[in-house]
């Protein structure tokens, strides 16, 4: 695929989209659903939920191939990781060691003027998949299953000592997926590409039914990046008129495509949970992410700046990427607010955050 590093940026904005919700604050009563955006749970827990969550996602869009134009899709979505912070009941000199140490689970721990909190992070999940020439698919449909086996880590913390007397626990479960492609005639010379997403991972549904166990194994700000070779593909959000009809028949579940990359290029398409322009961007006048692809950077850096010294202590103690957020506000100058505010562009711009 081409323009990768602009296509990556706009892609990590959108899959981080929620992260920290706003006011970017941790466990509290009002940021207890930190998902929101383009989650795919396992089907078992979907149904049993009576259709209210979903356990697949469904892109379609038009394209216009060459003679040898190839596919190429990537999946990307976060997975749920556990985060506890446990005390040691004895501090050790010496890490690592065989075996588990003796823990005690704790909610909030400060340790050496730093704040650690149990609560919940992400790990990012990419799915390549090679699909080959569009004259195969057609003939054959592809099935791609993918896996993510559990895992379980521990981070050691010291204090002033060097002893290791707490640990970071993180665990993230089993998950399994299946992203199904096809393609089929849509007209002359135009085909559909149909991409469906599944979620796979076994899942037992308990009498209480709640979400947060089937998170662990579902899929979070799924979103997919499709790219062609000598073939290109029609904007779903403004097509030409002669597709109209056929880019009206088209389903799209759970997500959205748009063109991606530089502005005119039609070989890429990303397909996320929010529903963007053709061409989005990251603005040249952010600090950096915040969190919030509509990246409305001056109201949320100064809302940063008004928090308490407690809701900042508890910003920092939600997880890595908070805290770094926090720091990269504290040190910002005038000079940065003043870039950021007030600027008026025309359609195509209206995507850059």
């Amino acid at each position: 695929m081409k323009n990768l590093e602009l296509i990556d940026q706009v892609t990590t904005a959108v899959l981080y989209e929620g992260y920290i919700l706003y006011p970017y604050r941790g466990p509290s009563v009002n940021n207890q659903q930190r998902w929101n955006f383009g989650v795919v749970y396992p089907r078992a827990y979907a149904e049993a939920q009576g259709g209210s969550d979903s356990w697949s996602m469904q892109t379609e869009c038009l394209l216009l191939p060459g003679a040898e134009t190839e596919l190429e899709v990537k999946v990307r979505f976060l997975q749920l990781v556990d985060r506890t912070v446990a005390k040691l009941q004895t501090p050790l000199r010496q890490w690592p060691i065989e075996g588990d140490p003796v823990l005690e689970k704790v909610d909030r721990l400060e340790l050496n003027g730093q704040s650690y909190q149990s609560w919940e992070e992400a790990t990012e999940r990419e799915v390549s998949i090679s699909c080959g020439s569009i004259r195969d698919l057609e003939q054959a449909p592809k099935s791609h299953e993918f896996m993510f086996v559990e895992n379980r880590t521990l981070e050691p913390l010291r204090d002033d000592a060097n002893r290791v007397v707490a640990v970071i626990v993180r665990q993230s479960s089993f998950l399994r997926g299946e992203a199904q492609l096809s393609i089929e005639r849509a007209g002359p010379g135009v085909f559909r590409l149909r991409l469906l997403l599944i979620n796979l991972t076994p899942f037992e549904v308990e009498g209480e039914r709640t979400s947060p166990a089937a998170l662990k194994g579902s899929m979070l700000s799924v979103h997919s990046i499709a790219g062609l070779t000598s073939g290109e593909f029609i904007s779903m959000f403004d097509p030409p008129e002669q597709f109209r009809s056929a880019a009206a028949a088209c389903s799209n579940v759970g997500t959205w495509p748009v063109l991606v990359g530089e502005e005119g290029e039609r070989d890429t398409i990303l397909s996320s949970p929010i529903i963007l322009y053709d061409y989005p961007r990251i603005a040249a006048e952010g600090a950096g992410e915040l969190f919030d692809n509509t990246e409305i950077d001056e109201i949320l850096s100064l809302r940063v700046m008004t928090l308490t010294d407690e809701e900042k202590r508890a910003m920092r103690a939600a997880d890595d990427r908070a805290r770094r957020l926090l720091e990269r506000i504290d040190a910002l100058p005038i000079e940065q607010f003043r870039t950021m505010h007030g600027k008026i562009e025309g359609r195509g711009q209206k995507n850059e955050g």
